[in-house]
């Protein structure tokens, strides 16, 4: 809920999921515990609350390396057929040579 609206007010959280506020404020603290969510305080309604937005996750490049190659399907707009890409089967290669 949280990722597709990309920011709900815990009470709104709770309320959703039909569930106490205090319920409500324990699954948000967990999700923020585990990096899933940021819990900004603010005001709604006229009453403290937290904004709960999805958190920003560094994203890991790596996956897309064999060797010091870049997977050729990477910003080639659609350009490259990966059933008959010589470059990606290459690649391939190289990643499995990698491990």
């Amino acid at each position: 809920m949280i990722k597709d609206r990309r920011a709900l007010y815990q009470s709104e959280l709770w309320k959703e999921l039909d569930v106490s506020s205090r319920t409500g404020s324990r699954i948000a603290s967990k999700l923020e515990e585990k990096g899933e969510i940021r819990r900004e305080a603010t005001v709604h309604n006229g009453n403290r609350t937290y904004l709960l937005r999805p958190a920003k996750k560094d994203l890991d490049f790596s996956l897309l390396m064999a060797g010091d190659k870049i997977s050729p399907l990477v910003g080639n707009d659609g350009e490259i057929d990966p059933i008959t890409s010589d470059e990606l089967s290459e690649w391939i290669f190289q990643l499995v040579q990698n491990q």
